[in-house]
């Protein structure tokens, strides 16, 4: 096989990926949720049986709603997977469209996916959905300009923007992983991750509450195929966002280093341990701290641009 065509079809490989263990995932995680509240929980493979059970019903749609609300869960479910194709998922070395966008513009399809989302929770005129997308725009208009100056910061301590360069940039050796400029890097992303993927301290992913809710009540006019795509591209946009945090920032090792099929195969458990181990930091987390309120969340994000300015200012200076 030619290297190019080589390339193209492992790519789509990591598009399989993405599709494949995203909604696993989420599974995993409020499964561990459950076992350390001492709860028997569902199974791993519930949002499998959600997903085959939404694709299967009717889709119901508001006489009120415009396009944006049929064409907000396309975006949504697209993005992570434009994502995947520019950020090393199951390789080290770059792809096909490696090159076609950086950090930056990893940053901007998240943002383009949550801006039609919070467009359409509001196109149906539904009570709840305004009040959860301006809530959700509350903490996106403090997360997403956060999350390019940690790009920009991650990008200045890597001394590039390229994902797949940054992570060969720290893969080298410990001595960089230990860097002061990383870690303040790594602790600024994390709080990030917290707060864009709702989780606790910042939204309660299991509340059932329409008034509380931030991130799920844009989804609760949605029913059938639209809800499907809608939940399918939340668990695949997290699934994205933790190979850049353990890719890219944590762990840059245990990718293929050839485009050999056994190598790119290999990959798959690695990369799915690291993530389970970070699923168990993370439901740690999530059981231990209590929600944040409402005002006290741009003082978390606030928290997390400091620390990449800082980040910024270490490496400036040559501490790290």
């Amino acid at each position: 096989m030619q290297p190019l065509a080589r390339f193209i079809a492992i790519n789509l490989i990591q598009i399989a990926f993405l599709l494949a263990f995203a909604p696993l995932l989420e599974g995993v995680l409020a499964r561990l949720e459950e076992i350390i509240q001492g709860k028997h929980g569902p199974s791993i493979f519930q949002p499998y049986y959600d997903l085959w059970k939404l694709f299967g019903k009717d889709e119901i749609v508001s006489r009120e709603s415009t396009w944006i609300f049929r064409f907000a869960p396309i975006v949504h479910f697209a993005m992570p997977i434009f994502v995947v194709m520019l950020i090393p998922a199951l390789t080290d070395y770059p792809l096909f469209l490696a090159f076609a966008g950086d950090m930056i513009a990893v940053g901007f399809l998240f943002s383009a996916s949550g801006f039609f989302v919070a467009l359409a929770a509001m196109d149906t005129g539904n009570v709840y959905g305004p009040i959860g997308a301006s809530r959700t725009r509350m903490v996106g208009f403090l997360a997403e300009p956060v999350y390019m100056v940690a790009f920009f910061a991650l990008s200045f301590v890597a001394n590039s923007t390229i994902p797949y360069t940054v992570n060969a940039s720290w893969a080298l050796s410990w001595a960089s992983m230990l860097q002061p400029a990383h870690l303040l890097v790594f602790v600024a992303f994390l709080l990030l991750v917290l707060a864009d993927e709702k989780r606790l301290p910042v939204d309660n992913p299991g509340g059932k509450a329409e008034t509380a809710m931030i991130g799920h009540s844009n989804n609760l006019e949605y029913s059938g195929t639209g809800a499907a795509l809608m939940k399918w591209g939340s668990a695949m946009k997290f699934m994205a966002v933790l190979i850049v945090f353990l890719n890219v920032i944590l762990t840059p090792w245990g990718l293929a280093a050839t485009p050999h099929w056994g190598d790119v195969l290999m990959a798959i458990p690695k990369v799915l341990g690291k993530m389970l181990i970070f699923l168990i930091v993370l439901a740690v987390i999530e059981t231990t701290l209590a929600k944040l309120r409402l005002f006290r969340i741009s003082e978390f994000l606030a928290s997390a641009f400091v620390i990449c300015i800082f980040a910024m200012g270490v490496r400036l200076v040559g501490v790290g």
